[in-house]
């Protein structure tokens, strides 16, 4: 078979309903795709995991193909492994730095593989000191024991036991090299009539400049260490201490994650716990994307892990004496007494349920815990405006100014096809929303947003790759989040946040916004606000007809 019969198969066999209405030919075709991606090595594994995030550009079925993408890269010897970890050590002895050593990697990915070990107790770390720099008086004590009664707060045991991830030898050469590969074809592409739309040479770039980011792990342990900083006063989430000191460009050692993936619940259930888990998850994310502006850029259940703990206590201490000593590594860890009555009932739904309700009623709460973090997204002035004017549209239900907005911030505004069909169809998919908005469960904000970025292949509207990654952050965290919660609810989630960022320094973030004309996210609150005024009038309304409370019978 030459080279180009498998490209000329697409327009073969039947159409698939099931399948985004593709030709048997084209599914065939990018199962070959996947499977020569996979054989030529790491650079173009990522690019395919790359692509599959991008239904900006490429068929929603062809993503979905790409994302079942992963590395058949064989293991890097122990002997590499040890000499790079020792190298890190500045040459200490590898029997003088762990206890313990699992010789099997946990995982071998395309540029990277990782290992659990437990460090010696000189090197490990004795309490999360990095968070908690300021001595103790009584204004923090006091706002300790009010988080603790209103938050739950968790009881941090630090743990001796660390992930090691240790790059490929000689993979930063080999991504250089089919990063070049991809660079030519991407130009050849550009020259073809009607495809200089797609910008490939921009994205290969963009990709390209993703992958160095990734085979440095200082910049994974340094992203970590920022979560940390603006996650320490939050109980939604937590991120592993990275052990900055010891890491190199080649070599990245943290707290081992303990914990069950996230797809553990996604597939058996999550019970008692479901709502907590599917809350914390998007009141994490949209800290992330409404406050921070610093966004971790590759959420899936793999990346999430659930871990469990038993509550602070309240301190009697007002300040006089000595808080209670940071728990040490010789202190029980309860979220492993907690797995191990989990880990039995794996793939017995019914089991696992029973587990947790007993795991519920001992005292008990679930918190997330994110991991990988090297790739994360920050929206610049002009991405954050754009996603702003998305998000209020769909709140204040103007869809054909967004559709314009969006055509004309887009990369190639010349290269937009039938732009006022496009704005129509933007109209038609937010009137669509309004219809279905005093029903909490029936706004499902990633529908809406896959919707919109099927338009915006379906009319070659070039959209920047940082907004794009939020876009399908958002699909894939409503996505979890409904798995476990069908009566999620994005916009009700935002509003607290929303409120908490309008109270920051007295209101002065939102003031200086608005003296520079910024005015997206008041509009957004404001909306946000009026819809669940609105809302909350339309249940009191249905009630007062359903109790006959409007006209009583005397």
């Amino acid at each position: 078979m030459s080279r180009s019969q498998p490209a000329s198969v697409i327009w073969l066999g039947r159409r698939v309903k099931e399948r985004d209405n593709e030709r048997t030919g084209t599914l065939w075709w990018y199962n070959f795709l996947v499977r020569s991606m996979e054989r030529a090595g790491p650079a173009f594994i990522k690019l395919g995991q790359w692509a599959a995030s991008r239904t900006d550009i490429f068929p929603q079925e062809m993503c979905n193909r790409m994302s079942s993408l992963h590395s058949n890269a064989p293991a890097h010897s122990l002997a590499e492994t040890k000499r790079t970890i020792v190298t890190a050590f500045n040459g200490r002895k590898f029997e003088e730095i762990f206890d313990e050593f699992q010789e099997k990697p946990l995982g071998v990915g395309a540029i990277a593989q990782v290992y659990k070990a437990k460090l010696k107790p000189d090197i490990a770390i004795q309490g999360d000191d990095d968070m908690d720099p300021d001595p103790p008086n009584l204004r923090r004590q006091m706002r300790r024991n009010v988080d603790v009664l209103v938050k739950s707060t968790p009881s941090r045991v630090p743990s001796s036991y660390v992930a090691i991830k240790v790059l490929h030898p000689k993979v930063e050469r080999v991504v250089r090299r089919d990063l070049k590969i991809m660079a030519f074809f991407a130009a050849v592409i550009n020259a073809i009539p009607t495809m200089e739309w797609l910008s490939l040479p921009d994205e290969v770039a963009q990709f390209g400049e993703m992958m160095r980011l990734q085979l440095d792990l200082r910049i994974e342990s340094a992203n970590l260490t920022m979560f940390r900083k603006k996650f320490k006063d939050r109980t939604t989430a937590w991120f592993p201490y990275p052990y900055t000191s010891y890491t190199t460009r080649q070599v990245l050692i943290e707290e081992f994650a303990q914990g069950i993936p996230l797809a553990a619940f996604l597939e058996d259930g999550g019970g008692v716990f479901q709502q907590e888990i599917a809350d914390e998850g998007l009141d994490a994310f949209l800290h992330m994307l409404l406050i921070d502006n610093f966004i971790h850029a590759d959420l899936h259940p793999g990346n999430i892990m659930v871990r469990f703990y038993k509550p602070e206590q309240i301190s009697l201490s007002l300040g006089r004496h000595k808080e209670s000593p940071t728990p040490t590594l010789n202190s029980t860890d309860v979220t492993e007494e907690v797995l191990q009555q989990l880990r039995p009932h794996r793939h017995n739904p019914s089991a696992w349920l029973t587990e947790l309700q007993k795991i519920d009623a001992e005292g008990y709460r679930p918190q997330l815990i994110f991991i990988d973090t090297g790739l994360v997204t920050t929206l610049n002035q002009t991405n954050r405006t754009n996603f702003l004017d998305l998000f209020k549209a769909i709140a204040e239900f103007d869809g054909y100014r967004a559709g314009h907005l969006m055509v004309e911030r887009c990369r190639q505004p010349e290269a937009v096809i039938d732009k006022e069909v496009f704005a129509l169809k933007m109209q038609h998919l937010v009137l669509g929303v309004k219809s279905s908005t005093f029903a909490l469960g029936n706004i499902k904000i990633g529908d809406v947003l896959n919707q919109v970025l099927s338009m915006v292949r379906a009319h070659h509207v070039r959209m920047e790759g940082d907004f794009v990654n939020v876009v399908i952050s958002i699909l894939l965290l409503e996505g979890i989040g409904r798995s476990l919660d069908p009566d999620l609810d994005l916009f009700k989630s935002a509003l607290p946040i929303l409120r908490q960022l309008g109270a920051q320094g007295g209101g002065k973030s939102l003031i200086s916004d608005l003296r520079k004309g910024e005015t997206g996210l008041l509009k957004v609150w404001v909306g946000l606000e009026a819809r669940k005024f609105l809302q909350a009038s339309a249940e009191q309304v249905e009630s007062c007809v359903k109790y006959d409370q409007l006209s009583p019978n005397v």
